[in-house]
């Protein structure tokens, strides 16, 4: 039997309703009172954008549409000794109210904007600032 560990598959959704991003600080998890987007893990079998639309409906409650594939991090959370590939994709609101349906996970949701995102982020999203992306003129 090997000890090897291997990284799992994490998606963020970039859900954009005018002009701003859905956020939620994140809690009893790896990332506690961080910042992150809706989003986990992706599931065996799952589509990317199948695993988009239940994440989001699964954390929020709301309804997304137009998903477009946006682009990955590679993350390792030294501290708590995990490492995922975070596939990030962006998508508009499409209906329903924003509702914390994980009170275990989530302290609240944000709107908000790009240029202004709240602090501490999650790891994915720190990693994502680095690069040149801006999910609202993608």
């Amino acid at each position: 039997m090997s000890d090897k560990k291997f990284p799992k598959v994490g998606i963020g959704v970039f859900v954009i309703k005018d002009g701003k991003i859905l956020m939620h600080e994140r809690f009893g998890s790896h990332g506690e009172h961080t910042w992150s987007l809706p989003g986990g893990h992706l599931e065996f079998g799952e589509g990317i954008e199948d695993g988009a639309r239940r994440e989001v409906k699964e954390e929020s409650d709301i309804e997304i549409k137009n998903i477009r594939f946006g682009p990955y991090t590679n993350d390792v959370f030294k501290k708590e000794n995990k490492h995922y590939v975070t596939l990030f994709v962006v998508a508009e609101y499409d209906s329903g109210e924003v509702k914390i349906m994980e009170p275990d996970r989530c302290l609240r949701w944000q709107w908000c904007d790009w240029n202004d995102l709240p602090r501490p982020l999650f790891l994915p999203i720190e990693n994502l600032l680095k690069t040149d992306f801006n999910p609202t003129k993608y």
